[in-house]
């Protein structure tokens, strides 16, 4: 390379640079509210599901609804995400996605089952 190309990659990076927000190297700032709160989402909905397929697959009907409380146990991983300090960001959106789901979920259902009740009665 002669003079003339490194001035002008120095020129580019200078400007590539001054046109990258500060945030640049340690991430978007809404990426780990958005993650934490979308696991939490998927978490509650997908685990226990897949938790009782392969339960029920592995050791039987009874034997499955004896073990399915252990899910509670899914919990534990937020909770435990909380105590290291460069986790605690992404737990605390993922406890939010799991609660409002949850939130979400049960408010429906009573919902519908007080729809139907009504309707019924």
């Amino acid at each position: 390379m002669d003079e003339a190309d490194q001035a002008r990659d120095a020129g580019t990076q200078a400007e590539d640079r001054s046109r990258r927000p500060d945030w640049f190297h340690r991430g978007h700032p809404v990426f780990f509210p958005l993650a934490g709160f979308f696991t939490g989402m998927v978490s509650i909905i997908v685990v226990p599901g897949l938790y009782a397929a392969v339960l029920r697959w592995l050791v039987g009907y009874h034997r499955a609804e004896e073990l399915f409380p252990f899910v509670l146990l899914l919990l534990v991983v937020p909770i435990g995400l909380l105590v290291p300090r460069h986790t605690r960001r992404f737990a605390r959106y993922m406890l939010l996605g799991t609660l409002a789901t949850l939130i979400v979920a049960v408010g429906v259902a009573g919902a519908v089952l007080w729809f139907l009740l009504k309707r019924d009665a």
